[in-house]
Protein backbone atom coordinates (compact mmCIF):
# COMPACT_ATOMS: atom_id res chain seq x y z
CA UNK A 1 0.00 0.00 0.00
CA UNK A 2 2.77 2.48 0.94
CA UNK A 3 4.47 2.22 -2.45
CA UNK A 4 1.21 3.23 -4.16
CA UNK A 5 0.84 6.47 -2.19
CA UNK A 6 3.12 9.12 -3.63
CA UNK A 7 1.54 12.32 -2.31
CA UNK A 8 -0.05 13.76 0.81
CA UNK A 9 -3.68 12.89 1.45
CA UNK A 10 -5.75 15.79 2.79
CA UNK A 11 -8.58 14.58 5.00
CA UNK A 12 -11.80 16.50 4.55
CA UNK A 13 -15.01 16.06 6.57
CA UNK A 14 -16.35 13.27 4.36
CA UNK A 15 -13.07 11.32 4.54
CA UNK A 16 -12.97 11.54 8.34
CA UNK A 17 -16.63 10.49 8.50
CA UNK A 18 -15.82 7.39 6.45
CA UNK A 19 -12.95 6.60 8.81
CA UNK A 20 -15.14 6.94 11.90
CA UNK A 21 -17.55 4.32 10.55
CA UNK A 22 -14.67 1.86 10.83
CA UNK A 23 -14.26 2.50 14.56
CA UNK A 24 -16.63 0.53 16.82
CA UNK A 25 -15.59 1.11 20.43
CA UNK A 26 -12.23 -0.58 19.74
CA UNK A 27 -9.01 0.55 18.14
CA UNK A 28 -9.03 0.14 14.38
CA UNK A 29 -6.59 -2.52 13.19
CA UNK A 30 -3.55 -1.66 11.11
CA UNK A 31 -4.92 -3.71 8.23
CA UNK A 32 -8.29 -1.94 8.32
CA UNK A 33 -6.59 1.45 8.46
CA UNK A 34 -4.37 0.64 5.46
CA UNK A 35 -7.40 -0.57 3.51
CA UNK A 36 -9.25 2.64 4.34
CA UNK A 37 -6.24 4.81 3.45
CA UNK A 38 -5.75 2.99 0.13
CA UNK A 39 -9.41 3.50 -0.74
CA UNK A 40 -9.21 7.20 0.10
CA UNK A 41 -6.17 7.53 -2.15
CA UNK A 42 -8.07 5.85 -4.99
CA UNK A 43 -10.97 8.26 -4.49
CA UNK A 44 -8.51 11.18 -4.61
CA UNK A 45 -6.96 9.91 -7.85
CA UNK A 46 -10.39 9.47 -9.42
CA UNK A 47 -11.27 13.03 -8.50
CA UNK A 48 -8.01 14.33 -9.95
CA UNK A 49 -8.52 12.37 -13.17
CA UNK A 50 -11.81 14.18 -13.76
CA UNK A 51 -9.90 17.48 -13.61
CA UNK A 52 -6.79 16.65 -15.58
CA UNK A 53 -5.58 17.60 -19.04
CA UNK A 54 -3.02 15.57 -20.98
CA UNK A 55 -1.11 17.77 -23.43
CA UNK A 56 -1.72 15.38 -26.32
CA UNK A 57 -5.49 15.69 -25.92
CA UNK A 58 -5.64 19.39 -25.06
CA UNK A 59 -8.12 21.65 -26.80
CA UNK A 60 -8.72 25.36 -26.46
CA UNK A 61 -12.09 24.75 -24.79
CA UNK A 62 -10.44 22.49 -22.19
CA UNK A 63 -7.68 25.02 -21.49
CA UNK A 64 -10.23 27.81 -21.09
CA UNK A 65 -11.73 25.85 -18.19
CA UNK A 66 -8.36 26.20 -16.46
CA UNK A 67 -7.49 29.82 -17.29
CA UNK A 68 -8.75 32.75 -19.32
CA UNK A 69 -6.63 32.54 -22.46
CA UNK A 70 -6.91 34.34 -25.78
CA UNK A 71 -4.98 34.42 -29.03
CA UNK A 72 -3.92 37.94 -30.05
CA UNK A 73 -2.94 38.86 -33.61
CA UNK A 74 0.12 41.04 -33.11
CA UNK A 75 3.24 40.30 -35.17
CA UNK A 76 5.15 43.00 -33.27
CA UNK A 77 5.46 40.55 -30.37
CA UNK A 78 7.97 38.60 -32.47
CA UNK A 79 10.07 41.69 -33.29
CA UNK A 80 12.82 41.03 -30.73
CA UNK A 81 12.95 37.32 -31.53
CA UNK A 82 12.88 37.58 -35.32
CA UNK A 83 15.20 40.60 -35.56
CA UNK A 84 18.04 39.09 -33.54
CA UNK A 85 21.32 39.40 -35.43
CA UNK A 86 22.75 35.98 -36.06
CA UNK A 87 25.31 35.63 -38.82
CA UNK A 88 24.80 32.34 -40.60
CA UNK A 89 28.02 30.83 -41.96
CA UNK A 90 28.62 29.42 -45.43
CA UNK A 91 28.90 25.88 -44.08
CA UNK A 92 25.49 26.25 -42.40
CA UNK A 93 23.94 27.49 -45.64
CA UNK A 94 25.28 24.45 -47.49
CA UNK A 95 23.91 22.19 -44.76
CA UNK A 96 20.43 23.70 -45.15
CA UNK A 97 20.54 23.53 -48.96
CA UNK A 98 21.53 19.86 -48.87
CA UNK A 99 18.82 19.15 -46.33
CA UNK A 100 16.19 20.52 -48.71
CA UNK A 101 17.72 18.71 -51.68
CA UNK A 102 17.71 15.36 -49.88
CA UNK A 103 14.15 15.61 -48.57
CA UNK A 104 12.10 17.85 -50.87
CA UNK A 105 10.56 15.07 -52.95
CA UNK A 106 9.84 12.77 -50.03
CA UNK A 107 9.01 14.97 -47.04
CA UNK A 108 5.27 15.16 -47.72
CA UNK A 109 5.03 11.37 -47.42
CA UNK A 110 7.18 10.95 -44.31
CA UNK A 111 5.55 9.56 -41.21
CA UNK A 112 6.30 11.44 -37.99
CA UNK A 113 9.29 9.32 -36.99
CA UNK A 114 10.92 9.63 -40.41
CA UNK A 115 10.31 13.38 -40.44
CA UNK A 116 12.06 13.68 -37.08
CA UNK A 117 15.07 11.54 -37.97
CA UNK A 118 15.69 12.76 -41.51
CA UNK A 119 14.87 16.44 -41.19
CA UNK A 120 13.88 18.03 -37.88
CA UNK A 121 16.39 16.19 -35.71
CA UNK A 122 19.25 17.12 -37.99
CA UNK A 123 18.44 20.81 -37.62
CA UNK A 124 18.13 20.59 -33.84
CA UNK A 125 21.40 18.67 -33.56
CA UNK A 126 23.15 21.21 -35.78
CA UNK A 127 22.15 24.01 -33.42
CA UNK A 128 23.50 22.12 -30.37
CA UNK A 129 21.29 23.48 -27.62
CA UNK A 130 23.22 21.64 -24.90
CA UNK A 131 25.70 23.43 -22.66
CA UNK A 132 26.74 23.22 -19.00
CA UNK A 133 23.39 24.48 -17.72
CA UNK A 134 20.84 23.91 -20.49
CA UNK A 135 20.17 21.01 -22.84
CA UNK A 136 17.61 19.54 -25.17
CA UNK A 137 15.14 16.91 -23.93
CA UNK A 138 13.03 14.55 -26.01
CA UNK A 139 9.82 12.98 -24.72
CA UNK A 140 10.34 13.85 -21.05
CA UNK A 141 7.31 14.37 -18.83
CA UNK A 142 6.45 17.66 -17.17
CA UNK A 143 3.40 18.39 -15.05
CA UNK A 144 1.88 20.95 -12.72
CA UNK A 145 -1.30 21.81 -10.87
CA UNK A 146 -2.92 25.02 -12.10
CA UNK A 147 -6.20 26.34 -10.71
CA UNK A 148 -7.18 22.89 -9.50
CA UNK A 149 -6.35 21.11 -12.79
CA UNK A 150 -3.53 18.63 -13.26
CA UNK A 151 -1.67 19.36 -16.52
CA UNK A 152 0.80 16.76 -17.75
CA UNK A 153 2.41 15.41 -20.86
CA UNK A 154 5.58 14.56 -22.73
CA UNK A 155 6.46 17.30 -25.23
CA UNK A 156 8.43 16.10 -28.22
CA UNK A 157 11.21 18.65 -27.68
CA UNK A 158 12.10 20.87 -24.74
CA UNK A 159 15.04 23.19 -24.12
CA UNK A 160 15.42 23.41 -20.35
CA UNK A 161 17.70 23.47 -17.35
CA UNK A 162 17.98 20.19 -15.49
CA UNK A 163 20.27 17.28 -14.68
CA UNK A 164 18.16 14.14 -14.91
CA UNK A 165 14.84 15.69 -15.92
CA UNK A 166 13.83 19.07 -17.40
CA UNK A 167 13.28 21.47 -14.49
CA UNK A 168 13.14 24.98 -15.97
CA UNK A 169 11.74 24.90 -19.53
CA UNK A 170 12.60 27.74 -21.92
CA UNK A 171 11.26 26.51 -25.24
CA UNK A 172 9.02 23.78 -26.69
CA UNK A 173 8.70 22.31 -30.14
CA UNK A 174 5.61 20.16 -30.25
CA UNK A 175 4.00 17.52 -32.40
CA UNK A 176 5.79 16.65 -35.58
CA UNK A 177 2.68 15.87 -37.66
CA UNK A 178 1.86 15.45 -41.30
CA UNK A 179 -1.45 17.26 -40.68
CA UNK A 180 -3.92 18.24 -38.01
CA UNK A 181 -6.05 15.25 -37.10
CA UNK A 182 -9.22 14.75 -35.04
CA UNK A 183 -7.31 13.46 -32.00
CA UNK A 184 -5.42 16.68 -31.40
CA UNK A 185 -4.33 20.08 -32.60
CA UNK A 186 -0.58 20.74 -32.16
CA UNK A 187 -1.21 24.42 -31.43
CA UNK A 188 -3.29 23.59 -28.36
CA UNK A 189 -0.97 20.78 -27.32
CA UNK A 190 1.99 23.11 -27.12
CA UNK A 191 -0.20 25.73 -25.39
CA UNK A 192 -0.88 23.25 -22.59
CA UNK A 193 2.85 22.60 -22.21
CA UNK A 194 3.57 26.33 -22.17
CA UNK A 195 0.97 26.89 -19.46
CA UNK A 196 2.68 24.23 -17.37
CA UNK A 197 6.09 25.83 -17.98
CA UNK A 198 4.98 29.29 -16.86
CA UNK A 199 3.52 27.73 -13.72
CA UNK A 200 6.66 25.70 -12.98
CA UNK A 201 9.05 28.57 -13.76
CA UNK A 202 6.97 31.17 -11.90
CA UNK A 203 7.54 33.52 -14.85
CA UNK A 204 5.20 35.35 -17.19
CA UNK A 205 6.61 34.47 -20.66
CA UNK A 206 7.42 31.27 -22.53
CA UNK A 207 8.18 30.49 -26.17
CA UNK A 208 7.54 27.52 -28.38
CA UNK A 209 6.45 26.32 -31.77
CA UNK A 210 4.94 23.47 -33.69
CA UNK A 211 5.38 21.75 -37.02
CA UNK A 212 2.80 20.44 -39.45
CA UNK A 213 4.47 18.75 -42.38
CA UNK A 214 6.76 21.29 -44.04
CA UNK A 215 5.37 24.31 -42.19
CA UNK A 216 6.79 25.65 -38.93
CA UNK A 217 5.07 28.19 -36.67
CA UNK A 218 6.45 29.92 -33.59
CA UNK A 219 4.55 30.99 -30.50
CA UNK A 220 4.82 33.29 -27.50
CA UNK A 221 2.65 33.03 -24.39
CA UNK A 222 2.35 35.73 -21.74
CA UNK A 223 0.71 35.72 -18.34
CA UNK A 224 -0.89 39.08 -17.58
CA UNK A 225 -0.95 40.84 -14.21
CA UNK A 226 -4.66 40.04 -13.81
CA UNK A 227 -3.92 36.30 -14.09
CA UNK A 228 -5.24 35.94 -17.64
CA UNK A 229 -3.12 34.63 -20.51
CA UNK A 230 -2.62 35.67 -24.10
CA UNK A 231 -0.65 34.01 -26.85
CA UNK A 232 0.68 34.91 -30.28
CA UNK A 233 1.29 32.69 -33.31
CA UNK A 234 3.64 33.59 -36.14
CA UNK A 235 2.99 33.02 -39.80
CA UNK A 236 3.95 29.64 -41.19
CA UNK A 237 7.48 29.16 -42.55
CA UNK A 238 8.00 26.66 -45.37
CA UNK A 239 11.04 24.57 -44.50
CA UNK A 240 11.42 23.42 -48.13
CA UNK A 241 12.06 27.00 -49.23
CA UNK A 242 15.72 27.90 -48.67
CA UNK A 243 15.16 31.51 -47.57
CA UNK A 244 12.46 30.46 -45.13
CA UNK A 245 14.48 27.53 -43.81
CA UNK A 246 17.30 29.98 -43.08
CA UNK A 247 14.84 32.02 -41.02
CA UNK A 248 13.73 28.93 -39.11
CA UNK A 249 17.36 28.08 -38.39
CA UNK A 250 18.18 31.61 -37.25
CA UNK A 251 15.07 31.82 -35.04
CA UNK A 252 16.08 28.59 -33.31
CA UNK A 253 19.60 29.92 -32.85
CA UNK A 254 18.02 33.01 -31.29
CA UNK A 255 16.24 30.80 -28.76
CA UNK A 256 19.61 29.32 -27.83
CA UNK A 257 21.54 32.58 -27.59
CA UNK A 258 18.91 35.02 -26.34
CA UNK A 259 16.35 33.15 -24.25
CA UNK A 260 18.04 30.09 -22.74
CA UNK A 261 19.76 31.80 -19.84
Amino acid sequence: MKKDIKKSLILNYDAIKRLMTKVDNILISKKEFEEWLTNEYKLLKEKETKKSIIFRYASLSKLMKVVNIEQINNNNKFKEWFNYKFEIEREEELFLKNLIKENKIYLANYNEQTLIVKFIGRILNKIKFSNKYVKDWYGYKIDCILNGYFLSGEPDFIVAKGIETPETPYFFMQEYKKAVNPTGNPEYQVLAAMLAAITLNKTNTIRGGYIIGQYWKFMIMKKLENGNYEYFVSKGFDCLDFDELKKIYIYLQTVKHLYCK
